[in-house]
């Protein structure tokens, strides 16, 4: 997985090209996300469009974010969610969980709306 970033108004945005799988990917994005959390930057949008496939260790990968993201005082949004991953967010039940945007400006803007 690979992880490019952008800041759109008051947010970071996180693109993650390819498979999200957990190992060396989970402590590269946690590492980002409290180097953010530390810059004050608080909003977080995680592109989804670019990925893959994602497993359940991915799915761990996405929830340790969120709640780095929440226990930091900010939040995490997912955009473009793929069929393919919005059906295991919900089989899983996720889709409760994590905040979900057909696009990456609906995510940005609903940070905008909570100021």
């Amino acid at each position: 997985m690979k992880i490019k970033q952008k800041e759109a108004y008051n947010a970071v945005i996180l693109e993650l090209h390819g498979n999200v799988m957990g190992g060396p990917d989970a402590a590269e994005l946690n590492t980002l996300l409290h180097k953010l959390l530390d810059e004050g930057k608080k909003n977080v949008v995680i592109d989804l469009s670019n990925v893959k496939f994602i497993n359940s260790s991915g799915l761990g990968i996405l929830i340790s974010a969120l709640t780095t993201m929440r226990n930091g005082g900010g939040d995490l949004k997912l955009a473009n969610v793929t069929e393919k991953i919005q059906s295991l967010l919900m089989i899983t039940k996720l889709i409760t969980i994590f905040e979900h945007y057909d696009s990456v400006e609906e995510a940005v803007k609903s940070y905008q709306t909570q100021q």
